[in-house]
């Protein structure tokens, strides 16, 4: 059912700073912030080869990644990506299999434009899961 590994999120108290040290340190490419008030995030996107990692900095007080970051003050990883050919077909999928898909179950649209949704992480060992609509 999952497709290729999009993005791993990674969380930041300080996104200018994670920024810099992936693009002055690492040479990376870094896009420029971009607000998501619909997710509660700002995001920040470092190309790779073969995948990107997302920064992820709160934007507002009920973001779920300023609770993340109460918990985890220097960061860390925060979810992982898959990219799915149907999303709806998907959540289906694995709701029958007994998975919890987080919110009202209806996709919104991610970063990338396209449908998204997050899987309970503790129906996945510990990770918190998004899928995205290929």
């Amino acid at each position: 059912m999952i497709g290729k590994l999009n993005h791993v999120a990674i969380a930041v108290p300080d996104i200018e700073a994670a920024s810099a040290t992936y693009r002055d340190t690492l040479g990376a490419t870094v896009s420029e912030p971009v607000d998501l008030p619909a997710h509660g995030v700002t995001t920040v996107f470092v190309d790779l080869p073969n995948t990107r990692l997302e920064l992820l900095h709160p934007l507002g007080d009920g973001s779920p990644v300023a609770a993340f970051l109460e918990r985890h003050a220097a960061g860390g990883i925060h979810h992982m990506c898959f990219e799915v050919d149907d999303i709806l077909a998907a959540r289906d999928k694995l709701v029958a299999d007994g998975a919890r898909v987080l919110g009202d179950g209806e996709p919104r649209t991610g970063a990338h434009g396209k449908p998204v949704l997050f899987l309970h992480p503790k129906d996945f060992h510990g990770c918190l899961i998004e899928i995205e609509q290929a």
